[in-house]
């Protein structure tokens, strides 16, 4: 039996209002069922916000119709913030329960404070930054039992830690849910379907980013000439997914074999050998270096007498709780911030240029061509030279874009005018501090492409983990123990260990408490549990390979479409609570 419907679109048609001539959505029709998880991706102003507002009944549509579920309980996740004046953190996230007592023995309730981080309850929202304010605004979303929860880029404001906590969050809950985000690593670990909203029409994926991505290579090997561009970005982000780590989920890619013969003659998306060989030529040997460091934050020692070099071609990420200091450390290696003991040292051929989190005054009386050729009309990524106009076409301004007055941009195309210029002016040190705010998938997808042939110094700080994965070769973090600590694992390694630390008073708790430790003789019997549940992973996936096939061949057979559609579904949810079942056995087996 299919799947209930919860939201129901039916040839909807939305308009920017006040001009009708600017079509959002074209004549859509679309529905989420329950249980289903749904990642929303498109450009910039695509529509992405309009159909969560058209989905979740905010705004009026000027065509089609709209129904939803009888007693349908919903929760929106804005991206603004809509807090009453003096209101504390109580009066929002808990105002669906009458006593302490009800949300105190709710293991909901206290699972999204502690992995919020929202423990001061008292605390009236107007002291609050715009993180903490994200971070209640989410958790009133996630309480109350909604049956479909709409979240417009939940994850801004997060760190790496946040955002997975987050994911594993919304997979254990079986409530539908529809997410605008653009970080693929979470598209790719909670969605089991992807819209793509393009061109006022929404096309619909089954699985998350990768799966995603797969299907785009296929659709773009049927395109034109015009699309080579195009179709050749698709080739290398495919290319990166194959050959990078694992696919992050245990869903089965039932595209590898065509994504493979797209992929077979794509070189590795980045020749490292090359790039440090034009690094060391553009460097010399000294580029940054921080000797016997000593950092202070206020009574927090930062670094405590740490030495790090960075050398030329080095790709460097870096992570920690928000608030661990990584802007701090990023300043002071620009010598912004000034070294409360040691020494840093600079060579002498370098250029630095650093992206930070704020936006930066721009010439509002140019044209967004114009700012970019100001600072350069050529810039060289490797062994490619490419115009003014390439570049800010890649992140993100198509020609007709090119000519607008920098002055009505919005926030986020000032944002990737400002990474335009930077990247324009051929530093050989880059620093960026959160480089994925304000952009969209395929503008991520194009800079990574762009930061892939550039040789120089690469230091990121970034809670997009895979922004981290893709361009960075190693990753070090700051645990609050005065130090730098290279992980030869990456982000892995940075969450197990800090698993392994437990919670403390600085970072977001991350679920409940830690388990008592289990005796051997269950350890041994959850380790053959874990086996059963694998060998019966493998046998789903195989099925549902299968039944993808079949649909393919049943393709004008509607009654037949119908019947394997059923038992495809079927499968999937019986994968899942699979999956839930074999990692609850694993975390037995080695606990």
């Amino acid at each position: 039996m299919a799947g209930q419907n919860l939201v129901n679109l039916e040839n909807v048609t939305a308009h920017v209002p006040g001009d009708a001539s600017r079509v959002l959505l074209d004549a859509v029709s679309l529905g989420v069922e329950r249980g289903e998880r749904v990642g929303v991706v498109g450009l910039n102003g695509g529509g992405k916000t309009t159909l969560l507002e058209v989905l979740s009944g905010r705004r009026p549509v000027n065509g089609g119709r709209v129904s939803r579920l009888g007693g349908l309980k919903l929760a929106y996740l804005t991206q603004g913030d809509d807090f009453a004046a003096g209101s504390t953190v109580r009066d929002i996230v808990l105002a669906h329960y009458e006593a302490d007592h009800e949300w105190a023995s709710d293991p909901k309730a206290r699972d999204v404070l502690g992995g919020l981080g929202l423990r001061d309850l008292e605390r009236t929202v107007d002291g609050l930054s715009g993180g903490e304010k994200r971070r209640v605004a989410l958790a009133r979303a996630l309480l109350g039992e909604p049956d479909l929860v709409v979240l417009d880029e939940p994850t801004n404001h997060l760190d790496i830690e946040g955002v997975t906590w987050l994911a594993e969050h919304l997979i254990a809950r079986r409530c539908g849910v529809v997410v605008v985000t653009h970080d693929r690593w979470f598209l790719d670990s909670v969605c089991t379907r992807t819209w793509e909203v393009a061109n006022g029409q929404v096309e619909s994926y089954l699985g998350g980013y990768q799966d995603w991505v797969f299907a785009r290579a296929e659709r773009t090997k049927q395109a034109d000439a015009a699309e080579a561009r195009r179709r050749n970005l698709a080739r290398k982000e495919l290319a990166w997914l194959r050959r990078g780590p694992p696919a992050r989920t245990s869903k089965p890619r039932y595209r590898i074999e065509a994504a493979e013969a797209l992929i077979a003659d794509v070189p590795p998306p980045r020749n490292t050998v090359e790039l440090l060989n034009f690094a060391t030529n553009r460097l010399g040997r000294t580029v940054l270096e921080l000797e016997d460091a000593t950092v202070r934050i206020a009574d927090r020692t930062l670094l405590d007498h740490q030495t790090w070099r960075l050398g030329p071609g080095d790709r460097i990420g870096i992570v920690g709780v928000n608030g661990s200091g990584k802007t701090t450390l990023l300043r002071a290696l620009t010598g912004e911030r000034p070294l409360d003991g040691g020494k840093r040292v600079q060579g002498t051929t370098v250029q630095l240029a650093q992206l930070t989190q704020d936006l930066v005054d721009l010439p509002k009386d140019m044209r967004v061509l114009e700012a970019v050729e100001a600072v350069a009309k050529y810039v060289r990524f490797g062994k490619e030279e490419m115009t003014a106009s390439q570049v800010a076409e890649r992140l993100g301004f198509p020609p007709a874009r090119q000519w607008t007055p920098v002055g009505r941009l919005s926030g986020g195309e000032r944002r990737r005018l400002q990474l335009t210029r930077l990247l324009m002016a051929e530093p050989n040190v880059l620093l960026l501090d959160e480089p994925t705010n304000d952009l969209d998938v395929d503008t991520l997808t194009n800079l990574e492409d762009l930061l892939d042939g550039w040789p120089g110094t690469l230091i990121v700080v970034s809670h997009d983990r895979y922004l981290t994965e893709r361009v960075c070769d190693t990753v070090v973090a700051l645990f609050g123990d005065g130090r730098i600590t290279h992980l030869p694992g990456g982000i892995e390694e940075y969450l197990r260990r800090r698993a392994e630390q437990g919670t403390d008073t600085s970072a977001p708790q991350t679920g409940p408490a830690a388990k008592a430790p289990t005796s051997a003789a269950d350890q041994r019997a959850a380790r053959k549990e874990a086996q059963r549940l694998e060998r019966r992973m493998t046998q789903l996936t195989k099925r549902q390979e299968q039944l993808h096939t079949q649909l393919a061949e049943a393709a004008t057979d509607p009654q037949k479409l119908i019947e394997l559609s059923t038992e495809l579904k079927q499968v999937q949810t019986e994968q899942e609570q699979v999956e839930l079942e074999w990692l609850e056995a694993a975390e037995r087996a080695e606990t």
